[in-house]
């Protein structure tokens, strides 16, 4: 593979990696939502899904940058 078609499968890879985690996170913080749990209660579970999700998103994208930056 020459360095531009690796480049452009990296960008979307990082894309799919983007829109899965933005939909996990909609479908979760929705699930949360309709739960019978007052707001206090929900809104530790709102946080804590949002890093978790928007973590394990920017660690897949920084591998993703490091690979990059190794063969480049």
């Amino acid at each position: 593979m020459d360095k531009v078609q690796k480049t452009t499968i990296i960008l979307w890879i990082k894309r799919i990696f983007g829109f899965t985690a933005i939909s996990l996170w909609v479908f979760i913080i929705y699930s949360i939502a309709k739960s019978p749990l007052s707001f206090t209660e929900q809104a530790s579970y709102c946080m804590l899904s949002t890093m978790m999700i928007f973590g394990l998103l920017s660690m897949g994208l920084k591998g993703l940058e490091y690979g990059e930056r190794k063969e480049g």
